[in-house]
């Protein structure tokens, strides 16, 4: 952005306006723009000196006006007068902050229409190591869309671990770094037995919860042992749609979630659809294996198990889930607050499965895909 983008600056004492040339207007109130001068910030980490009660209560401006691909503000009361870039004033101008594609989002109801290779990103692991451009389109749509692939991976325990830290930080748990997925006698998780799993998301018992989980493929099964996934935030708000009472209900209800082990005793309590302040679905934690007792109360039970089993219900729909079978060498990676898997039965007797497996903190999945969109954009010319 530069003048020529600007048609005309005029200001209040409480408000900066700017009409662009496209003819949209942007406003920009006299109290955000004094709380956000770059003088007010520290040079090198960006961070703010001071603090809001530093700020003048209702900070006036006296006057506006262009000057070398900024605009200049002028202060009631005040020696000093702001600069601040025309670039920085139209990326903040929607009102939403500076873009964020990570942020976005790409949902996917009818997940039984959709093919695993074509409609999802695939790449392989040299590519994810080598090619920084390949990294970042597979991140982006890793956390866009909740789902992605990797290929040619080496079919060996060791594996996923060399890979993650291109993709994000492992969280060690009680299981470790990593956990294998496959058959054992008395198993304490039934993801460990050869039974199919209906659509869930790990570990809501967690505080926090494992942003995002990894499988790696090293034997997989050659007669069912299919992977299963959906997206939990089109299924959450096609339930709004159908039925807002019920989705009102899951998501103001506290559920309990309790998993019990040898080495291992972790609870938590959470609602099944979790929203963000402005009201959209931030999570979704659905995991009827770990759902703990809730209190027994006769006014509330009703309302919430109908909530409740119909939104089972919805996961049990073939026509909302995403079905592949992973090959040896291919690694998946799902966002575990946003995307439900699961796995069709398998009999490790005549065909032994093998995943391996393991968590990713979910703010550093995030921050790996933004540094390296900032990175990249750094060294183009």
């Amino acid at each position: 952005m530069s003048e020529r983008d600007i048609r005309q600056v005029s200001a209040r004492p409480e408000l900066l306006s700017i009409e662009w040339s496209d003819g949209t207007r942007s406003e920009y109130p006299s109290v955000w723009l004094r709380d956000n001068l770059a003088e007010d910030r520290d040079a090198h980490s960006g961070q703010r000196l001071v603090d809001v009660a530093d700020l003048p209560a209702q900070p006036r401006i006296r006057s506006a006006r262009r000057a070398n691909g900024s605009v200049q503000i002028e202060w009631d009361g005040e020696q000093r007068s702001s600069t601040f870039a025309i670039g920085w004033l139209a990326a903040y101008g929607s009102g939403r902050g500076a873009s964020r594609p990570e942020l976005e989002r790409r949902h996917w109801l009818e997940a039984a229409s959709l093919d695993a290779r074509r409609d999802f990103a695939w790449v392989s692991v040299a590519e994810l190591a080598q090619k920084p451009a390949a990294r970042l389109g597979w991140l982006t749509r890793l956390v866009q869309d909740g789902l992605a692939f990797l290929e040619q991976v080496p079919a060996d325990e060791g594996a996923i671990l060399e890979v993650m830290p291109f993709v994000g930080r492992v969280l060690e748990t009680n299981y470790g770094l990593t956990f294998d997925v496959r058959s054992v006698a008395q198993p304490e998780n039934l993801a460990y037995s050869d039974l199919g799993l209906g659509l869930h998301t790990d570990n809501p018992y967690r505080e926090p919860v494992p942003g995002f989980q990894a499988l790696h493929a090293l034997l997989p099964s050659n007669e069912g042992g299919e992977s299963l996934f959906a997206d939990g935030f089109a299924l959450a708000m096609h339930l709004r749609e159908r039925a807002p009472e019920d989705f009102a209900t899951l998501a103001q209800t506290c559920v309990p979630f309790l998993y019990r082990s040898r080495d291992a005793e972790l609870y938590a309590e959470r609602p099944l659809i979790q929203l963000a302040t402005d009201g959209r679905v931030a999570a979704v934690h659905y995991n009827s294996r770990s759902i703990a007792p809730l209190a027994p109360d006769p006014g509330q039970a009703a309302r919430f198990y109908g909530a409740y089993r119909h939104f089972a219900a919805l996961l049990r729909e073939r026509r909302f889930q995403l079905r592949t079978h992973l090959g040896a060498g291919t690694l998946v990676v799902f966002d575990n607050q946003r995307v439900l898997h699961g796995r069709t039965p398998f009999s490790s007797a005549r065909h032994p499965r093998h995943l391996r497996g393991c968590y990713l903190s979910r703010d550093s999945v995030f921050s790996t895909t933004a540094l390296l969109r900032r990175q990249l954009s750094e060294v183009r010319p």
